[in-house]
């Protein structure tokens, strides 16, 4: 028979274990993708054009090298979470920092983001956002309507002690409804997910695809109809064939208390 003493011991080591393996690790007093002397911007470009991007007629490159360092990015529009435009050695990055971030809290003056997504259509997806905010997202400005071709990223992850995940977000649409296919470092593998009304859902897996923490990886899609392929550094990892042919907004996605670097954001539209 167990005393007291004992089960009490059991539930103290029960709750250090979720502690130490589930909480959301503390954010560091100072990040360490900004250097000590620049502080947070928050509010700085919210209102801010976006950021140039390079063009050659259905190829458009986000690099972020024209962004300000501790301010939110003007290329990509935060919608759920915490994103910053920081450095990692001397090139500037995207980088979302899911430690401070608590699950259900929207990206700072979501209303005005939202609308300079939808326009006037901004109030469903406003709706679908403030009650659906469970994943860290952002939307890539100046590509409405991505249906058919390639989207690719650089990520790098950082940390996170329940996730180090990353994805490309494509679909999105103005309920709030999209697909995402994300990378997680600490679970080495691929997954395929559509988000509909806030619930995600797992459409393709793809287990043992190494993504080690602390090294640059490339991710990439291929959207042809409904035939959808993505590849990790080079090597081609999962295939489905999706419900329905993609449309709609494109952007990048993470997971909890995530910290990853993304770079290189690059979409090729099909002629």
């Amino acid at each position: 028979m167990i005393g007291l003493g004992g089960i009490a011991a059991s539930a103290a080591a029960a709750t250090f274990a979720w502690q130490m393996w589930f909480a959301t690790a503390p954010a560091p007093a100072q990040l360490e993708y900004l250097p000590p002397n620049v502080p947070l911007r928050v509010a700085e470009a919210q209102t801010a054009p976006p950021s140039p991007v390079t063009v050659d007629g259905n190829h458009v490159r986000f690099d972020f090298s024209s962004e300000t360092v501790g301010a939110p990015p003007r290329s990509f529009v935060p919608v759920v979470g915490n994103w910053i435009v920081g450095i990692d050695g001397d090139n500037r990055v995207l980088v979302v920092d899911g430690r401070k971030w608590q699950e259900g809290q929207p990206a700072a003056g979501i209303a005005d983001r939202a609308r300079s997504i939808y326009g006037e259509r901004y109030a469903e997806f406003l709706d679908s956002v403030t009650a659906f905010a469970y994943y860290p997202y952002a939307v890539a400005t100046g590509i409405d309507d991505f249906r058919e071709g390639e989207i690719s990223l650089r990520f790098k992850a950082i940390d996170g002690r329940v996730d180090q995940g990353l994805g490309i977000l494509f679909d999105l649409q103005p309920n709030g409804n999209y697909l995402t296919v994300r990378a997680n470092a600490l679970e080495n593998n691929l997954v395929l997910w559509k988000v509909e009304k806030g619930e995600r859902t797992s459409v393709k897996w793809v287990r043992n695809v190494p993504t080690a923490t602390g090294q640059w990886h490339d991710l990439r899609v291929v959207i042809k109809g409904t035939k959808f392929d993505c590849y990790l550094d080079g090597k081609l990892y999962l295939t489905d064939t999706l419900a329905h042919p993609a449309s709609g907004r494109i952007g990048v996605w993470s997971k909890a208390d995530s910290v990853v670097y993304v770079d290189d954001f690059t979409v090729q539209r099909a002629p």
